[in-house]
């Protein structure tokens, strides 16, 4: 992967954006961002997301639709206390060109051993790094799903921040203040996966404190039904119920996938008032 690693991907984070706009092909765009664990901790399921589940799943929101015209990015998410690539975005694409992106992405392999990642880039890259016209024209939210096995950090640092963005802040900013930054304009989400080791319930209920409702859990067997899950995460986003998600699935995947949503409780409407 090192040798396909494009220049987009390896270019500074500093002043970059990416912009999910209307046009002639997506009148009515509606941005997604997945973004997915690329540390050694991931081990074989980094490759299997990047090669295959992700392909799946993009694959799946562009031909079934549960929001008008996806615009869709993907980022590679490390740890940027230790990596040098902590963090890695395509461009928002609203065809199948995204899918040659996102196998160009460095899988870094990294981490430090230190307790989590750095899933809160993410938040910050929508929050200040994306624009996006179906917020600025329409006031309606986009769709952050991240993906990982493991802890997020508590916060970025400023030291943090200047490194991956070059942005200077003026204090370091928890996880929690990083979501609720992303929230103004995404319906912000992680999936858990669940490895089978001891550590993995803890992990999922850490999860459930920082994004209460907003947190799935699939099993690493049944990482085929990824697509599904990633549909029906964004289609109770829109406002339909579980349920109802639930059986625009093929039912075998939605047997598997069911226990992942149980904990998923959307509270505010798609469309922001003020």
């Amino acid at each position: 992967f090192e040798e396909k690693f494009s220049a987009h991907a390896q270019t500074s984070l500093n002043r970059i954006f990416r912009e999910a706009r209307d046009n002639a092909d997506s009148p009515q765009s509606t941005p997604v961002i997945i973004g997915f664990d690329v540390t050694a901790s991931m081990g074989y399921l980094a490759e299997e997301l990047a090669l295959n589940s992700l392909n799946k799943a993009i694959t799946y929101l562009y031909d079934r639709k549960p929001i008008s015209c996806p615009q869709i990015m993907c980022c590679a998410i490390g740890d940027c206390k230790s990596d040098k690539y902590p963090l890695q975005v395509t461009q928002f694409e609203s065809d199948i060109r995204i899918i040659k992106q996102l196998t160009e992405l460095c899988l870094e392999g990294g981490g430090g051993g230190n307790g989590g990642e750095s899933y809160n880039l993410a938040w910050y890259f929508a929050a200040h790094r994306t624009l996006i016209d179906s917020f600025e024209k329409r006031m309606k939210k986009g769709h952050l799903i991240t993906i990982g096995d493991d802890n997020c950090h508590s916060s970025l640092t400023c030291r943090e921040i200047k490194r991956v963005f070059g942005d200077s802040a003026e204090y370091d900013l928890s996880s929690e203040e990083l979501i609720a930054f992303a929230e103004k304009m995404y319906n912000v989400f992680h999936i858990c996966i669940d490895k089978g080791t001891a550590e993995d319930e803890r992990i999922f209920l850490g999860w459930r404190e920082l994004l209460p409702g907003r947190t799935a859990i699939i099993n690493r067997k049944d990482i085929s039904c990824l697509s599904e899950l990633i549909y029906a995460l964004i289609s109770v986003a829109e406002g339909r119920t579980v349920n109802e998600a639930l059986s625009n699935v093929d039912q075998q995947a939605a047997e598997r996938i069911a226990g992942s949503l149980a904990y998923i409780n959307i509270k505010q409407g798609n469309t922001i008032s003020f």
